[in-house]
């Protein structure tokens, strides 16, 4: 991606990360701040790993796994809705278990279709609270399972697939993991519940292409932090969305992630599975199989499966959720306190912050990310007067940089 040449605080902003959290950075200190930002990304294309693109077939697909946006904050959904028309979300997923496909999250059907009983909430309650092992107090993810269904639900949707995603055993995970999964007793199929569940209409990278379209936003694709570190000084903050242990040159150790490698399969078929996503927690050397045009609904002849194989390496897909990766990360999260108060280097999102996190959630944090550099990389631009009102004295708050030299 061509652009012209970047000069030494050229800019008031450099964003680390074209993906949900830099594009809302720039795009809100472009348009309530005036604020001018350099946009850089290592990978050819912004939109993170919300990226999608065309097959070589002509269908609209995910390279990095599904992304289902969904939502309960209506204030999300409306400053979204400036750059993208929707479509609803058909986000439904099963487990491939035996010769059936039961629905996922567990409900009510997949209940009665495992047991082979007819089961109302009451029924559903009495049979998973006498399947549910005494734990009071799980502390990881089997133990977290067990208590909630038992043993035979356990092994027959949980324990495979974790171990395939992982590489690791539920016992040595912690009881979050499996925990993100509901368990339903009604018929509701969908894989979430959220108020809002919608998709871009002509897909997340449109969406995000249009958020960085501004006049005072640069964009340089294909670009390494490495390139631009101690060369592009920017006059306010600098945004950092990259894995917080490689900012730091991995001087605590290397962080565990757990990665993807995702193989593509056209068929010349309008649609090969019954719905988007369809699990496989004991066959097969790949986890699930996904077909999104369920959820792009996209008219074409053709359809594209993916297959995905967990893998551990490539790109940083998933933080590994043990106590001694939460304990590393504790020692980056300090040195990024300390590189906030005296350089300006922000640090959110997933790689970030090493935390998995949805779509929507990324982009709440660069909503408030922006708030909160308004507020403190703004501050010799407040009149005297005004920060008096508020109460913020007139002395430089800890880490602010004068416009005069660096701010990162």
């Amino acid at each position: 991606m061509t652009q012209r040449q970047s000069k030494p605080g050229d800019y008031d902003l450099l964003i680390v990360g074209a993906g949900p959290v830099g594009c809302v950075v720039a795009e809100r200190a472009a348009r309530c701040k005036g604020w001018k930002s350099l946009v850089i990304d290592r990978r050819e294309h912004v939109a993170g790993n919300c990226h999608d693109r065309l097959h070589e077939s002509g269908v609209l697909i995910h390279p990095y796994g599904p992304h289902y946006f969904r939502t309960n904050n209506p204030g999300l959904l409306r400053y979204l809705s400036r750059f993208t028309e929707w479509v609803d979300g058909q986000y439904i997923v099963k487990s491939a278990v035996g010769d059936k496909l039961y629905p996922i999250p567990i409900n009510l059907t997949t209940l009665e279709m495992f047991f082979g009983e007819s089961l109302d909430e009451v029924s559903a309650k009495r049979l998973l609270d006498s399947l549910a092992h005494p734990i009071a107090d799980p502390q990881n993810s089997e133990e977290f399972v067990l208590s909630r269904v038992g043993r035979e639900l356990y092994e027959a949707f949980y324990l495979g697939y974790t171990q395939k995603q992982w590489d690791l055993h539920p016992r040595q995970l912690a009881p979050s993991v499996c925990g993100r999964v509901p368990v339903r007793l009604n018929r509701d199929e969908r894989y979430v519940d959220h108020r809002y569940q919608l998709t871009p209409k002509d897909g997340f990278d449109a969406m995000f292409r249009k958020m960085l379209d501004h006049p005072l936003i640069t964009v340089q694709t294909g670009t390494e932090f490495g390139d631009v570190r101690g060369r592009i000084e920017p006059r306010r903050a600098t945004v950092y969305s990259g894995a917080i242990d490689e900012y730091f040159d991995h001087c605590h150790g290397r962080l565990d992630w757990r990665s993807l490698r995702f193989e593509f399969e056209y068929v010349e078929q309008p649609f090969v599975q019954p719905c988007v996503q369809i699990n496989h927690p004991a066959a097969h050397a790949y986890s699930r199989t996904v077909e999104i045009k369920h959820v792009t609904g996209q008219a074409h002849p053709g359809t594209v499966l993916s297959y995905e194989y967990p893998s551990a390496t490539g790109e940083p897909f998933y933080p590994v959720p043990t106590p001694q990766g939460s304990a590393l990360y504790a020692k980056y999260k300090v040195e990024a306190q300390v590189e906030t108060q005296e350089r300006a280097v922000y640090f959110a999102g997933r790689l970030a912050e090493y935390i998995y996190i949805n779509t929507d959630e990324a982009l709440e944090k660069g909503l408030a990310l922006f708030e909160r550099l308004a507020l403190e990389r703004d501050w010799y631009f407040l009149p005297r007067a005004l920060k008096r009102a508020e109460g913020l004295g007139t002395a430089k708050p800890v880490g602010a940089a004068s416009p005069a030299r660096s701010a990162s």
